[in-house]
């Protein structure tokens, strides 16, 4: 009888719990499915991901906070030094204090006041062997190098800020340009699977005219071997493109093997008429590596005005109370005023460092030091001036060379494709081999490839241009530039 309501129990518990594990379970299940479910992105979106999240650009952030910090709060130099000290100490022999002491005769024997009777008499006895004292200072030191130096700091966060500007800009240059490379691999993945599905179908017709005693076994053969060589090709695209993948995450501060879904890209590419002394003109001005270069020419001149104005007078502001108790801290009260003394005082310095004005001193070398590199960062500026007026005229060249070619290559498809049709036909008939089709599927699917290569080198040129002259992505375009891309597809 009690095994059989221990069976019952065991029944009736085990019942309970089934259904929570299920629903357990199935929510686990629905999780780890949802973990799988690629990222679905934008070009936009991922720009924001990479800028919210990026590891490189956070310690930018951190340090123009730093920067931002510094700047805020530059007038905190003119607050005087403070401190305070409690000081007690025991000497180690006791000290007899001896002196002479001058007193009215006549009130001390008389016990009235007389000015006519005086008495010298000495007096000796042993000070206290302990000590009391209470110092508090305060000093201010003033100086033009002071005021210089907070016009210094505000252009140190200037140049922070520019330099995060600069990051964030560089950030989203690469991540448009690697979605771009993504968008490229994915199609030509997907033309290189029409190929070999292209070549299936070829292999079935080879393995149909086989059978049917039409075309000899070396055709069906050859037909089979186009189709194995073809596999090993599209497994390497596709670990470039998981590699790349990998690589995007990273600039998204994911996991490197999160999974994304870029957004399908539809119509035609916009081929814009680029004017070459206007591009320069604003890269010379606006490009962030000169605009940062600029304000580091104007940190290295803020730091020769403070060296220099560190050679003029310096006035200092001092003032101290020094309390001293005269009497046994350990027998005495303190808090009786008679027996303390105050020692301290208050000072006005106005001081100059005379060594510094010699011609040979290391302030004065500091000051030729600052006055060379300031020479050297303007030479500098003047090169990368040139180079990137170099730099923008190539990039306009090469987006002019990309346009025609893609012009051209456009029709170089079109033709591909109906010699290729033209081709299968024929061979459908029996009257070409299958070298011919496979001759001529193989230049259909290069001209896609290379007209593809040729709307992605576009958008990425004009990515290029885009951060050279300074204006935010997407301007030359006119319009969402991940919508700008024609895919070459059937």
């Amino acid at each position: 009888m009690n095994q059989k309501n221990n069976f019952k129990a065991g029944k009736w518990l085990a019942g309970r719990l089934i259904v929570p594990f299920c629903l357990a379970l199935i929510v686990l299940l629905s999780a780890k499915l949802q973990a799988q479910e690629p990222l679905r992105l934008t070009p936009d979106q991922a720009v924001e991901l990479a800028i919210k999240n990026n590891l490189s650009l956070e310690s930018s952030r951190t340090s123009l906070a730093t920067r931002r910090r510094a700047s805020e709060l530059s007038w905190n130099q003119f607050i005087p030094s403070i401190t305070a000290a409690g000081i007690l100490n025991r000497d180690n022999e006791l000290q007899k204090i001896t002196g002479m002491q001058a007193i009215d005769m006549a009130e001390v024997m008389l016990g009235i006041p007389a000015e006519t009777i005086y008495g010298v008499y000495p007096y000796s006895f042993d000070a206290p062997q302990w000590r009391l004292i209470g110092n508090i200072q305060v000093s201010l030191n003033l100086n033009l190098a002071m005021f210089e130096n907070m016009s210094r700091l505000r252009l140190d966060y200037e140049t922070g800020l520019l330099s995060y500007e600069k990051a964030k800009a560089q950030l989203e240059r690469d991540v448009r340009k690697a979605y771009h490379n993504m968008l490229l691999l994915q199609e030509n993945i997907t033309l290189m699977r029409g190929s070999f599905a292209n070549v299936e179908r070829q292999v079935q017709m080879a393995q149909a005219n086989f059978n049917a005693g039409l075309a000899p076994e070396l055709i069906l053969l050859q037909a089979r071997v186009a189709r194995e060589n073809m596999r090993p090709v599209i497994d390497q695209v596709e670990n470039g493109l998981r590699l790349s993948m990998a690589q995007f995450a990273m600039f998204l501060g994911m996991d490197f093997d999160t999974q994304f879904e870029l957004i399908p890209v539809t119509g035609g590419i916009d081929f814009i008429p680029l004017d070459v002394s206007q591009m320069i003109t604003q890269a010379a001005s606006r490009k962030p590596d000169i605009q940062e270069l600029k304000q580091t020419i104007l940190m290295l001149e803020s730091a020769r005005k403070m060296q220099v104005y560190s050679l003029t007078p310096n006035l200092n502001l001092s003032w101290n109370t020094n309390q001293i108790f005269i009497r046994d801290p350990w027998k005495d009260s303190w808090f009786n005023g008679n027996y303390w003394t105050d020692r301290g005082s208050f000072s006005i310095t106005l001081g100059l460092r005379l060594h510094s004005l010699i011609p040979f001193s290391t302030d004065s070398q500091g000051i030729k030091n600052l006055d060379d590199q300031l020479t050297t960062a303007n030479i500098g500026l003047a090169q990368m001036v040139r180079g990137t007026e170099i730099e923008v005229y190539n990039t306009v060249l090469s987006l002019e060379r990309t346009r025609i070619n893609a012009q051209a290559q456009t029709e170089t498809v079109r033709l591909a494709e109906q010699a290729y049709r033209l081709t299968e036909e024929a061979y459908r008939a029996g009257l070409q081999d299958y070298f011919q089709v496979q001759s001529a599927e193989q230049s259909l699917r290069q001209a896609r490839v290379q007209l593809l290569e040729q709307q992605f080198n576009y958008l990425n040129g004009l990515i290029d241009l885009e951060y050279s002259i300074g204006v935010p992505f997407g301007t030359l375009g006119g319009r969402n530039i991940q919508n700008t891309l024609s895919t070459g597809r059937n």
